[in-house]
């Protein structure tokens, strides 16, 4: 697996344009065969975005797409600053027992 962390802080009272705009964004990245999921998170200070791709190739393939070009510009307008870390799995420890 392949995992990509983006770092976006956003323009003061935006949040909520900014999250509605990343949900339609979301939406058609999850339609891509190769992703395998997005969550947005938020700090005190910025969102996170992790996605997570079959592998490297794949998320450069969407990287360099129109499609990734469109989805910049969807979110550009809420954005003042953004960074990406991208890394890969080395181990994958599955989660056992029951939820406590």
């Amino acid at each position: 697996m392949f995992r990509v962390v983006l770092r976006m802080t956003v323009r003061h009272g935006a949040g909520p344009e900014f999250e509605r705009a990343w949900l339609a964004v979301a939406r058609g990245i999850a339609a891509h065969p190769a992703n395998r999921g997005q969550w947005l998170m938020l700090s005190a200070d910025a969102y996170y975005v992790f996605t997570d791709w079959v592998d490297r190739d794949s998320f450069h393939a969407f990287e360099t797409s129109q499609e990734h070009v469109r989805n910049r510009a969807l979110l550009e307008p809420y954005r003042t600053g953004a960074s990406m870390i991208t890394m890969h799995t080395v181990h994958d420890v599955p989660r056992t027992g029951a939820a406590e």
